[in-house]
């Protein structure tokens, strides 16, 4: 049994007390101290005995064995193994309903068997609903006659920090009429993971997963899950078992919402989905989302948020009558709300307050990427954008847009009032306004012919971004104007003058080749390639390399590098490479890595001239799923991922408006990850990302590199050249 915090700290205490009293104290000190010990061994076993009716034990048969995970711990699993043992349940009503944690079924059981104190035989269960924000599964037991014991929820009002908790479980037990196993430890604490979860520091693991936290009265605290506050599924947090950092639902917050899953069958089965406005906020380089401010910087269309009038620019000031100062405290307030709940809004305008009834809805409608059909002149300081490249057949194509000519103001109609236009002043913008549209809309644009003498109004309407790389001959060598440290007039700061000759200090010159470097703190190693004739006046692409699991050393980074100069990518797509190298040497990346790998790419942006609509997360096997977790989890860093024999581990998230993300996928045709990598394909192309998928003939689990014969690397290295297509 493991002990409390609070009982290792006075029996510490007591320790110190019987090191500094006379003898004749001490027998009757140790004498108290085994009273205490007594006393609480009573209390647990009483309160275990109160809720041991309540736990069941839950089998399950068939489904997938290993469940891919995602970045773990070091030294741990590339997955779970899962269906090899039994779980545990909590009674959540008479009728034989049972809540448990949704990491028990991940691996999809074919079969799910409950045994019940009391109950001679098991049960079969059918799953009936599904928490997909709390992840929860409800199960109904088929063929029970009779009631149930149900346990008493701790109301969240009267939890404190510092409160005993009893994790339970029944998964180490072999019979069901036995004593459930405990683990002992306190309410660390409260509102965590957005606000919709207990933590504690009692044992959390798979051991007790969908079992009750229990307080010494033998009413429950929560259900215990595996929970994080940065990824989402059933695993997410599946890598902090064991750790002291546990997590429980509360069960009041469960039957707050069992009316609603006890609607569910097996047949339509209910799911409770996270509530949502339907807003981006990007974080600016240099915030975190404790200092972000909550100015509204997109809408979905359709979303809650744009069916009330919401508009860009509005700064969310309070929730339910709850001030909000960062992105952070509106993740807080809006993190334990479902599809269907109603929230009020008061939002500051320019210098008018506004206040807003929504009800939230689950889903978010995707739209395709719409798509222009061009890619734009780099580094160009004039006012307006020239078109580099028009793709054959594109909305820009068909509109008689042409290369060099050049797009200098744009419009839309909004009958009945005529179109109005609005100067273009750079490419950035141009794609911020296209990134927020929808395919389908008709635009307006005044464009000024190549060689400046002839300016037409032509209209495109937009069309879906295709899945499609510029062939090598069809990209221009120009891809740059070699002007980016010069402000186009009328944008920005005025640029600084350039020294006068006398000065003493000369500009640093920019170090290049293979570099190693450390963080500011080192206590992490990376390294970063910069091509021989880098330009600062050229804007240069970052490919961020995520090795896979023991391949970390020095040399394994130099191999990797020599395979993109093979073909001289680095240099004819002016691309930087960074480097990181995972601390474990075999168990690969974890996501608190996500943290140093970001600052390393700062670091970059910081010292060399970055392009920062192409920063791209490269990796393979692991590092492909670190790429996936950060291209997700940092979208206002990275606007591409590719991978090579690597699958998605966990739900895709949503499409974010003004915050595009693309994906390059590649996979042998002998890869084992084969069908789980198309699998990932289906579920992108679900959710309307740009995917390209390339399956490669008689390639197993190897990297794509040049000096194999295949081609796809430099195919990739044409996709991060074009990721600023629009």
């Amino acid at each position: 049994m493991r002990r409390s915090t609070s009982w290792h700290c006075s029996m510490g205490l007591l320790a110190l007390f019987v090191a500094l009293v006379p003898d004749r104290f001490v027998a009757s000190s140790v004498a108290r101290a085994d009273d205490l010990d007594e006393l609480q061994e009573k209390t647990i076993k009483t309160a275990v005995r109160k809720i041991a009716p309540c736990v069941v034990q839950i089998e399950t048969q068939g489904g997938t064995e290993l469940v891919a995970t995602g970045p773990g711990r070091p030294g741990g699993p590339p997955g779970i193994r899962l269906g090899t043992g039994p779980t545990t349940g909590l009674i959540v009503h008479a009728d034989g309903y049972v809540i448990s944690s949704a990491f028990n079924f991940a691996n999809k059981p074919q079969a799910i068997h409950v045994r019940v104190p009391g109950h001679k035989e098991a049960y079969v269960a059918e799953i009936v609903a599904n928490d997909q924000t709390r992840m929860l599964t409800l199960l109904k037991l088929v063929g029970l006659s009779g009631k149930l014991p149900v346990p008493v929820a701790v109301p969240k009002s009267e939890m404190l920090i510092g409160q005993t908790s009893l994790a339970v479980g029944r998964t180490l037990i072999g019979q069901v009429e036995q004593m459930p196993s405990v683990s002992v430890g306190i309410v660390s604490a409260l509102h965590r993971i957005w606000g919709k979860a207990i933590q504690t520091d009692a044992k959390v693991s798979p051991t007790n997963y969908g079992g009750p936290l229990v307080d010494l009265n033998g009413r429950v605290q929560g259900v215990l899950v595996p929970a994080s506050p940065r990824t989402e599924g059933e695993t997410a947090g599946f890598e902090w078992y064991d750790s002291g950092i546990g997590f429980a639902i509360p069960l009041e917050d469960v039957n707050r919402v069992l009316p609603r899953m006890l609607k569910g069958t097996a047949k339509e089965v209910v799911t409770l989905k996270r509530g949502l406005l339907g807003i981006t906020m990007p974080q600016q380089q240099g915030q975190d989302e404790h200092s972000a401010p909550t100015k509204i910087a997109s809408l979905a269309p359709g979303s809650a948020a744009e069916k009330r009038g919401l508009k860009v620019g509005d700064v969310i000031k309070e929730i339910d009558g709850k001030p909000i100062d960062n992105q952070a405290q509106l993740k807080q307030i809006m993190g334990p709300k479902y599809d269907s709940d109603t929230v009020v809004l008061k939002v500051q305008r320019d210098k008018e307050e506004l206040k807003f009834e929504l009800k939230l809805e689950g889903v978010v409608a995707s739209y395709p990427q719409p798509f222009l059909g061009i890619l734009p002149l780099r580094d160009d300081p004039e006012a307006g954008v020239e078109v580099r490249f028009v793709y054959p057949g594109s909305p820009a194509d068909k509109g008689g847009v042409k290369a060099g000519d050049r797009l200098t103001k744009i419009g839309r109609a909004m009958p009945p009032a005529p179109v109005r236009m609005t100067p273009i002043a750079n490419r950035d913008q141009l794609m911020d306004m296209l990134e927020t549209a929808v395919p389908g809309l008709e635009l307006s644009f005044e464009v000024k012919r190549a060689g400046g003498k002839k300016t037409e109004t032509l209209k495109i309407k937009l069309g879906e971004t295709p899945d499609t790389v510029p062939t090598k001959t069809e990209l221009p060598e120009k891809s740059s104007a070699k002007k980016a440290l010069t402000k186009p007039k009328g944008v920005g700061p005025k640029p600084p003058e350039p020294p006068k000759k006398d000065d003493k200090k000369e500009p640093k010159k920019a170090e290049l080749g293979l570099l190693k470097r450390t963080t500011a703190a080192a206590d992490h190693t990376y390294w970063i390639y910069v091509p021989e004739n880098y330009d600062p006046n050229v804007a240069h692409a970052v490919l961020v390399w995520l090795h896979p699991p023991g391949k970390n050393k020095e040399k394994d980074i130099e191999k990797f590098c020599e395979s993109w100069q093979l073909r001289y990518s680095c240099e004819d797509y002016h691309l930087i490479l960074v480097c990181p190298k995972a601390e474990s040497d075999l168990g690969g990346w974890t996501r608190s890595e996500s943290e140093f790998v970001q600052e390393a790419v700062k670091a970059v942006t910081d010292t060399y001239t970055v392009d920062r609509r192409r920063i791209i997360a490269h990796g393979m096997d692991q590092g492909g799923e670190m790429a996936f977790s950060l291209g997700f989890r940092s979208r206002g860093l990275f606007r591409g991922v590719a991978t090579t024999g690597a699958a998605l581990t966990g739900n895709v998230r949503d499409k974010t408006n003004g915050q595009p993300l693309s994906f390059f996928l590649i996979v042998g045709d002998k890869d084992p990850l084969l069908d789980a990598v198309k699998e990932s394909n289906g579920k992108l192309k679900e959710k309307k990302y740009p995917v390209i998928y390339r399956e490669i003939k008689n390639m197993g689990r190897q990297y794509i590199d040049g000096r194999t014969g295949i081609d796809t690397l430099e195919e990739v290295a044409r996709w991060i050249d074009s990721l600023d297509r629009m």
